[in-house]
This record gives structure tokens, C-alpha cells and sequence, in this order.
């Protein structure tokens, strides 16, 4: 049961991870919410096998569960709610601006690109391509 539950939690942070480097925010939001789950699921492996409820004088102190990790997850389910609202949120301010779920570019982070390829280029003792520098003054238009 519990590598059954291992391999759960491993397949929740794979897709979590593939859905959250996609380009869609919807994918985006679903993905962590994915990943949260995984995590989830591996505090609560984490916590150990059964034992009985934790009430003073129940049972013997031995065979107690130990109720941190149920409160670490009862907490990362209230801030992965948190978290999913705002970013819901975010993606529906998305669209409404632009009317597409895609993330796109920052044109300033593909300048900066250009320019430390045609950084290294200089420092590899090449001269910088016309593509380069044609794209960096387009980009700056």
C-alpha cells in the first residue's frame, strides 16, 4: 500500500511539474494544485503507520499517532486553496485583458538574451551575427 501511494505522490509532482512549465495559465493553475496534492500525499506518508487517536490516557504513549503531520497538511491545504484563488484570479484578469489563456514573452527578457549571445559570440572570438543585432533593434521598436 504505502509504494503504491509513493508512486501516487511521484506521479502527481510529474505531471504537476509538466503541467506547470506549459504556456496556458490554466494548465499553469492545475498543475500546482497537482503538485500540492503530491505533497499533501507525502506528509501523510511521511506520518507513519496507523496508531490510535491521540487523546491523553486513550492508549499507551507508544502506539499514539503523531498529529503533526495531519496539521501540516490540513495547513497546505488552506494555503494551496489560498494560492490557487489568487492565481485563478490572475488568469481570469489575463483573460480578460487579452482574450487568450497563453503566457507570453517579455520582450526586456528576449533582449537580454540576444545581447549575451552576442556577448559570447564577441568573447568566443566570432563576429556577432546581423541576426542578432537586426533582432535586438527589432525588438527594442
Amino acid at each position: 500500500m504505502t509504494i503504491a501511494l509513493a508512486a501516487t505522490a511521484a506521479t502527481l509532482f510529474g505531471t504537476g511539474t509538466y503541467l506547470l512549465l506549459q504556456r496556458q495559465l490554466s494548465r499553469i493553475v492545475i498543475g500546482l494544485s497537482l503538485l500540492a496534492h503530491g505533497a499533501n500525499l507525502l506528509l501523510l506518508l511521511s506520518a507513519g503507520g496507523r496508531g490510535e487517536p491521540t487523546f491523553v490516557g486513550a492508549a499507551d504513549q507508544d502506539s499514539l499517532l503523531d498529529p503533526l503531520p495531519q496539521a501540516f497538511i490540513l495547513t497546505a491545504i488552506v494555503i494551496t486553496f489560498g494560492a490557487s484563488t489568487f492565481l485563478l484570479a490572475l488568469a481570469y484578469r489575463s483573460y480578460e485583458f487579452t482574450r487568450d489563456d497563453e503566457v507570453q514573452d517579455d520582450l526586456e527578457d528576449r533582449a537580454i538574451a540576444l545581447r549575451v549571445e552576442a556577448t559570447e559570440e564577441v568573447d568566443e572570438g566570432e563576429e556577432p551575427d546581423e541576426t542578432t543585432a537586426s533582432s535586438e533593434q527589432a525588438l527594442r521598436t
